[in-house]
């Protein structure tokens, strides 16, 4: 998540949520396809499947909360019902995430430097690069077992695959959509066999013009039988 994360929506004609309005005379804005205007939300059944046979789901819920003032600079307020809380701001570059709160925690983290959720120009080729951490690799023998505790910070590479998917989820058809894809390699002492090896970690996004994320799709797959991984997936079930 994946996660794998925001501005005001910029109107220039009578429609200006779908970047595909006839008589708009702009380049689509990244906040087309990642809207944060307070009061929406969305809400995803997030599945978890992983290669030892488990599978668990459960539904998840992200909602807009408006603008907060961070550094005396406008940021918009996004709530995560896993008990996140993330501020993004957006600009001609682009959408990005400026800073993070767990739940419990008193004070925000700001972000060092820009974590993009999504880049300008929105065409085939785009990329950028973002820390992400393991979500579903884990030691059998290890305590905590999830391999994030060790390993939070892996360098992950997006690029923009395509711009014009069709997309089918329990919230219906959507079309037009934005294929990110991100491919990091985490290095792991496996198992005595084995010994070091890279492990792929594979995200796919699909971003929809007026709608937001509709779809995510994580890949962290091992052979070891002492570290397992599996696949994770979100799929949108309605919105706003």
């Amino acid at each position: 998540m994946s996660l794998r994360l925001a501005p005001a929506v910029l109107i220039c004609c009578a429609l200006a949520l779908s970047v595909l309005v006839a008589g708009c005379d702009r380049a689509p804005a990244s906040s087309d396809y990642f809207p944060l205007a307070s009061g929406q939300h969305w809400t995803y059944t997030e599945t978890t499947e992983r290669d030892n046979g488990q599978r668990s789901q459960r539904s998840l819920r992200l909602d807009n909360l408006g603008q907060d003032r961070l550094d005396d600079e406008p940021a918009w307020h996004r709530y995560s019902d896993d008990g996140m809380h993330y501020w993004l701001r957006s600009d001609d570059s682009g959408t990005y995430r400026v800073a993070s709160r767990f739940e419990l925690d008193e004070f925000y983290t700001p972000d060092a430097t820009r974590r993009y959720v999504l880049k300008q120009p929105l065409s085939v080729g785009t990329s950028w690069q973002a820390d992400t951490a393991p979500y579903l690799l884990e030691r059998a023998q290890q305590f905590p077992p999830e391999i994030r505790h060790t390993h939070p910070a892996v360098p992950m590479v997006y690029r923009i695959e395509a711009t014009d998917e069709a997309v089918d989820t329990g919230a219906g058809r959507f079309e037009h959509c934005l294929r990110v894809q991100g491919v990091a390699a985490l290095h792991l002492y496996v198992d005595a066999a084995t010994g070091w090896k890279d492990l792929p970690l594979i995200t796919r996004e699909w971003y929809c013009p007026g709608v937001g994320l509709v779809r995510l799709s994580r890949e962290e797959h091992t052979a070891s039988s002492f570290v397992t991984g599996g696949t994770l997936t979100l799929d949108l079930q309605s919105w706003p």
